[in-house]
């Protein structure tokens, strides 16, 4: 388990204990002793690297000499179990009219800085410790011409097809792009001392997890023109045709995907594709039209459990695997993104 917001020093309280009692009418003025958070901070990230250590030990009798090692860092999140943040995730994320909330409000209070530092231990100092505790396992392969690859899952959002034309586009609010970038830092830290660490910049997708991001999958459609531009051919027609059949009698896939090119067209949108800003804060106005885009797509689906967001993902992740695995091997860089263009021609190799 990562993060620290279940440890505490013997005998008093966890944070998540700390933040038990509050409720949406307070939370903005509560105050935490940072004095503790920074011993229960200490307490987490030593027995995280104790259990490292001892899973390290164990691995290291477990790998022939000679061997090519790949670790892939699969750690996300960090939200704390505490019933407040669900209400107040609701508002930042879905919100619109009276039950917007600005996420700057969230990141200003201490209930957000908290969840920050969480988030730092849990999507991204542990590729550091991670890093460190298989420094043994690297000096032993390298002895005998084995190697050792590091993976991780990145988010810095992804370039997608706007006007033909691949262009940078993101997620806002994205809170966990703070540690995300933490993230590829280290990843550059490790490069530098010629560790092979890299972090891929992976496409938007719909999970269960993103599901409190209504908007997030807004766009994953135009990667079915990305399947035909990098030529997908007979098997793009396929992927058209059967996100096609998920529509109501009546809608026209290619009115969907126009609806998708005037939202990224709008000027409210258009502002947040700032690269060197992110994460940038969300707005009243870009609530309205986003979250108001994404129910109006879902609206034209006959089942809303079975939605053309949910086929792209799908097809993201059956590209997204082979990408990392492969590039691994011999990897570019400490940082890189998985791209529309990329995936869509990995999947056209692929079918």
């Amino acid at each position: 388990m990562a993060g620290f917001d279940l440890d505490a020093p013997a005998g008093t309280p966890t944070p998540t204990a700390l933040l038990a009692d509050l409720k949406l009418n307070n939370w903005q003025e509560a105050r935490l002793d940072w004095t503790h958070i920074e011993r229960c901070r200490e307490v987490g990230v030593q027995r995280f690297k104790a259990s490292l250590a001892q899973v390290m030990t164990e691995l290291d009798k477990e790998i022939p000499a000679g061997a090519k090692v790949f670790f892939a860092h699969t750690m996300a999140g960090g939200i704390p179990k505490t019933k407040v943040f669900l209400a107040i995730a609701n508002r930042v994320y879905k919100g619109r009219g009276e039950r917007f909330l600005s996420s700057r409000a969230l990141i200003d209070s201490d209930l957000g800085k908290f969840i920050l530092m969480n988030f730092d231990e849990v999507t991204a100092n542990t590729f550091q410790y991670l890093i460190e505790a298989s420094s043994d396992i690297r000096s032993h392969l390298a002895k005998s011409g084995g190697d050792v690859r590091y993976t991780a899952y990145g988010y810095h959002g992804t370039e997608i097809l706007i006007k033909d034309r691949y262009q940078w586009q993101t997620y806002t609010n994205y809170t966990q792009g703070y540690a995300k970038m933490r993230l590829e830092d280290h990843a550059k830290a490790a490069w530098a001392q010629g560790i092979k660490a890299t972090v891929f910049n992976c496409p938007e997708i719909r999970t269960n997890s993103s599901d409190i991001f209504v908007g997030v999958e807004l766009s994953l459609f135009p990667l079915l023109n990305a399947l035909k531009k990098e030529g997908g051919g007979n098997w793009a027609e396929q992927q058209w045709a059967y996100c096609q059949s998920l529509l109501q009698d009546g809608v026209k896939l290619q009115d969907v995907l126009d609806k998708i090119e005037n939202y990224n067209a709008d000027p409210a949108i258009a502002s947040f594709r700032n690269f060197t800003g992110w994460p940038i804060d969300n707005s009243a106005e870009l609530a309205e039209i986003m979250v108001g885009t994404s129910e109006d797509i879902v609206a034209l689906h006959k089942d809303r459990k079975a939605l053309i967001s949910d086929h792209l993902s799908s097809l993201v992740l059956e590209g997204t695997g082979p990408l990392i695995f492969h590039e691994a091997a011999a990897p570019h860089g400490p940082v890189l993104w998985l791209n529309h263009d990329i995936i869509a021609k990995q999947l056209a190799q692929m079918h």
